[in-house]
């Protein structure tokens, strides 16, 4: 499974991918995208840069990272607006697209919900076996791709049970 994790940003928005095969997670590729310019053409921007990102790493999935809260109600609008530029992205490369809270994220990838942007940055960059720098907003848009994975494996796992028990009467 390879997955596209975003988080959303309307100066700067980090993307990173993702791939699990076997059990093991291996990171493919990861950056940002910093629109310039009015509202508008920043949610252009974002777009076509994520558009290009889907094409060249040709992900499964596309998660993100939805606000739990921002400083004021229209950095709160803003965001929304980017979410759903990362929904329509997503849509027009006909691939399912959801959100994690950063609570849920750092659980998955830390263990703990309340961990700084450090602690999970160091996380992210163990599992992956990332050595040297890595920007926040790339970090954090890769734990949203391994919190993804992670879950997915798991929800998997519950419905193969489910099945299985379905089937034996259980």
């Amino acid at each position: 499974m390879r997955v596209l994790g975003i988080d959303p940003g309307t100066q700067v928005m980090g993307y990173g991918i993702v791939e699990e095969e076997r059990g093991q997670l291996r990171p493919v590729g990861k950056g940002t995208i910093a629109p310039t310019g009015e509202l508008a053409e920043r949610l252009e921007s974002i777009y076509n840069g994520l558009q290009e990102v889907i094409r060249t790493y040709s992900p499964d999935a596309v998660v993100m990272e939805s606000p739990f809260y921002a400083k004021n109600v229209v950095s709160t609008l803003k965001l929304g607006q980017v979410q759903g530029v990362v929904v329509l992205a997503a849509n027009h490369a006909s691939l399912n697209s959801c959100s994690y809270t950063p609570m849920e994220v750092k659980a998955a990838v830390v263990g703990y919900g309340r961990a700084t942007k450090v602690q999970v940055r160091e996380m992210v960059k163990r599992l992956l076996g990332i050595d040297g720098a890595l920007p926040l907003d790339a970090s954090d848009a890769l734990a949203v791709a391994i919190c993804h994975i992670h879950t997915a494996e798991l929800k998997e796992r519950y419905e193969q049970d489910r099945s299985s028990r379905r089937a034996t009467g259980r």
